[in-house]
């Protein structure tokens, strides 16, 4: 799909396009070229509190629909995904200059969670607790929160946002869509799937905005007495922001934030494949990914053979790089490197570079005091460190500010569960890539990397709340 610097992504608001003659836009760029592709239309406070006010008109009604009905919808989503699949990997290449495979990825994962989170709405059940009063019969029901903010990033376009807002609706609640400013055509192709697959208007409501009118746009949202939860993906830095404004307002927050995954190697490991897939991890969609896996920790038996193994997997693996979405992007994760080679950290391959956007793999071999110790690079680079034993592997995988992704690599599946319990993150994989999740498997952080749980039946539960009834007949 070529660009088309005449279209404008319109916000939609209760069912309808919202696009006049005087409504603010701003231009989408493709980082590579610099080129405008499209322009979207920028949302005013004004716009964002009609959207949460349609949400919260449409709730009324959608939060009685069968889950036969949301189930159908949803189904009827994934088949209008299958159906486009051509479109929404384009919008993803166009917009963050991501690799033709990153978006079919997309797609397809995309895909898998729609029909997961349809086949998990008929197991959300209430209970009928024992109470210990005579004569008397509870129970709990499990009902939608109430209208939600989605808050979707850009770097994994459609996977992310599908399962926030699909999860959201699923469980009977109503969404405003706050779209990524860097992706706001991809966001709309989600909008106008569940449009077309029959959404009654004000269920899903979309807008996005220009960077610089975001705070003002986001805080209003977050204060509108219809928005009753927030679910944000993003960086560690704003979710503190979002975090903050939910405070202020006492709304519950679902936050998936930054990692600075790692990825241990033990000394009976499969050296090739862990060398393979830790330098994947570290340089695939150019390390723009939560998941990404950003230290590799080793056992000193092994340590000079793996390294061995890294570093060429490293070299050959910057044709799965591709391209920073901005040149902002680009730049963080050239200062962290120079930071590191400021500090005299030891580059094995790679180092700051002059490229403005397709950044070359890097590789540093145990910083000491630098910024890349701790601080998410989201570009292709990794930190290489030595340990003498699994005690040591643990203490330097868990002295981290962030807990998202982890990996171990092994032949010893008792020591790697074993392993597996000790770390202080919300997934641990064995013998994976760090850059994996499932739909029928729960996925979230723990510490600076956010809290609350999304995929299949935890997604759902996160959209609703308890409410306990009691029935007291008379005394006897």
């Amino acid at each position: 799909m070529s660009s088309d610097p005449s279209y404008t992504v319109p916000l939609w608001i209760d069912g309808k396009a919202l696009l006049t003659a005087s409504t603010p836009t701003f231009p989408v760029t493709h980082s590579t070229t610099s080129r405008i592709v499209h322009n979207a239309a920028s949302a005013s406070p004004y716009d964002a509190l009609e959207a949460a006010t349609s949400a919260k008109t449409a709730f009324q009604s959608w939060k009685r629909t069968s889950h036969v009905t949301r189930r159908d919808l949803i189904l009827r989503v994934a088949a209008y995904y299958e159906a486009h699949a051509s479109d929404l990997i384009a919008y993803q290449i166009l917009e963050t200059s991501c690799s033709e495979a990153w978006a079919k990825q997309n797609v397809d994962l995309a895909m898998r969670y729609l029909k997961e989170i349809a086949a998990c709405i008929s197991s959300v059940n209430g209970v009928i607790p024992q109470l210990e009063k005579p004569n008397t019969m509870g129970f709990v029901f499990k009902e939608p929160v109430g209208p939600v903010l989605c808050i979707a990033p850009w770097n994994a376009a459609l996977i992310l946002a599908t399962r926030g807002v699909a999860s959201a609706i699923a469980a009977g609640c109503t969404v405003v869509f706050k779209a990524s400013e860097l992706s706001p055509r991809t966001h709309f192709a989600i909008t106008e799937a569940f449009t077309h697959a029959g959404m009654p208007a004000g269920v899903l409501n979309q807008i996005q905005t220009a960077r610089e009118g975001a705070a003002e746009v986001t805080e209003a949202l977050i204060a509108h007495e219809a928005i009753r939860k927030v679910e944000f993906i993003g960086s560690a830095a704003v979710g503190r922001v979002i975090g903050q404004l939910a405070a202020k307002y006492l709304k519950p927050v679902l936050l998936e934030l930054g990692g600075k995954c790692p990825a241990i190697v033990l000394d009976d490991a499969g050296l090739e494949q862990a060398a393979s897939m830790c330098a994947l991890g570290a340089v695939l969609h150019h390390g723009q990914i939560c998941f990404s896996t950003e230290r590799i920790i080793v056992h000193e038996k092994v340590a000079d053979a793996f390294q061995r193994l890294l570093v060429k997997a490293m070299e050959d693996g910057g044709s799965h790089a591709g391209s920073a979405v901005s040149e902002s992007i680009a730049q963080h994760a050239t200062d962290v490197l120079k930071d590191a080679e400021t500090s005299g950290d030891k580059f094995l391959i790679g180092g700051p570079s002059s490229n403005r956007l397709s950044l070359q793999p890097a590789l540093v071999l145990n910083p000491k005091d630098s910024r890349i110790v701790d601080e998410e690079t989201f570009g292709p680079s990794a930190s290489l460190y030595i340990v003498s034993s699994d005690a040591a592997a643990i203490e330097l995988a868990n002295r981290s500010a962030y807990g998202l992704n982890a990996a171990i690599w092994s032949t010893n599946m008792e020591r790697a569960l074993n392993m597996s319990r000790e770390l202080e993150y919300g997934q641990v994989h064995i013998n994976s890539i760090s850059v994996y999740t499932s739909p029928t498997a729960s996925q979230g952080g723990v510490k600076g990397s956010g809290w609350g749980r999304q995929n299949g039946r935890w997604g759902l539960e996160e959209f609703l709340v308890d409410k306990f009834v009691s029935w007291h007949g008379k005394a006897s």
